[in-house]
């Protein structure tokens, strides 16, 4: 399954530690054509550029602040210390636009596209206007940014979220899959960027004198003749592709928090985020009515 799972440095494309399924990715994937993600890290004024193509496009910055030139007229994006410190502010820039992103003090960014036909205007959503959504009780609890969704964006195609998982949570739970059209379900490809850091009230915390190697989980696995079998361990800079299947749990492994980063669309005629349960699996949601939302949420509070 070696081309579902891209450790870092396997999908490095000059300037980008990261480049897969965008109009300008040098590494095909078969079978994946209708999402794509890109991430930089940018020294001190650098830049980074995306030419104009028939794709919208969304810039995350992961860590530090960000320019983003659209059109001659540059957006602030006010960064984060890392993806664990709250929401960023972030841009929608439409199709068929040109894209230069910069930063003075350095950082690392991500680019989130989908291959569109319709044009949105370009949008800056901000940190303050992201919506925060804490899902799931108990160990099952998590913390979704919302900034890229269809409440909360208007665009053609993709669905863009972030979550992130306290260490040694699930998400991505119970496993679900959204891989065909039906009552109920929508056919979307999904992205799953990672993010890993140790936990800062763990035993490996700085200045523990502990040394920490801060790691996650990706299951996916078969919904249908189809094969798909992926259990993979991910760190910082990784990307698991789930073209179909069920998939999760995503899980923060017991002293370190996880984050990812996921890119949604699909060839269906709606844009909405539709699922269905695995059977075996689903009535674990029920359980949550009587358990609380893990009080390390949210992060960045």
């Amino acid at each position: 399954m070696a081309n579902w799972v891209y450790p870092l440095g396997s999908a490095a494309d000059g300037k980008w530690d990261v480049s897969l399924g965008t109009s300008d990715s040098a590494l095909e994937v078969d079978g994946w054509a209708h999402t794509g993600i890109k991430v930089a890290t940018l020294a001190p004024g650098a830049a980074v550029e995306l030419p104009a193509a028939g794709e919208e496009r969304i810039v995350v910055p992961l860590s530090g602040s960000f320019t983003a030139t659209v059109d001659g007229q540059d957006y602030r994006l006010a960064g984060r210390a890392s993806v664990f410190h709250g929401p960023s502010d972030v841009l929608y820039t439409g199709t068929d636009t040109a894209v230069t992103i910069s930063s003075d003090a350095g950082g690392r960014v991500a680019v989130a596209t989908a291959p569109a036909k319709a044009s949105y205007p370009t949008r800056l959503v901000t940190a303050s206007e992201t919506p925060v959504e804490l899902r799931g009780a108990g160990n099952c609890s998590r913390q979704v940014h919302n900034f890229g969704t269809p409440a909360a964006l208007e665009a053609d195609r993709f669905i863009v979220c972030e979550v992130l998982t306290p260490a040694g949570n699930w998400s991505s739970y119970p496993p679900h899959k959204h891989d065909e059209e039906k009552d109920g379900e929508t056919n979307l490809e999904e992205i799953y960027y990672f993010e890993t850091r140790v936990a800062p009230d763990g035993p490996a915390a700085a200045g523990s004198g502990v040394q920490g190697d801060a790691i996650g989980y990706q299951r996916v696995y078969a919904s249908d003749e189809r094969p798909i079998d992926v259990s993979a361990e991910v760190r910082t800079g990784d990307v698991v592709l789930v073209p179909y299947g069920w998939h999760g749990p995503a899980m923060a492994a017991p002293g370190y928090d996880l984050y990812y980063l996921n890119v949604m669309a699909g060839p269906g005629p709606v844009r909405e985020w539709l699922i269905s349960d695995d059977p075996h699996h689903g009535w674990i949601r029920q359980t949550w009515d009587g358990q609380d939302v893990d009080p390390r949420l949210p992060f960045g509070a």
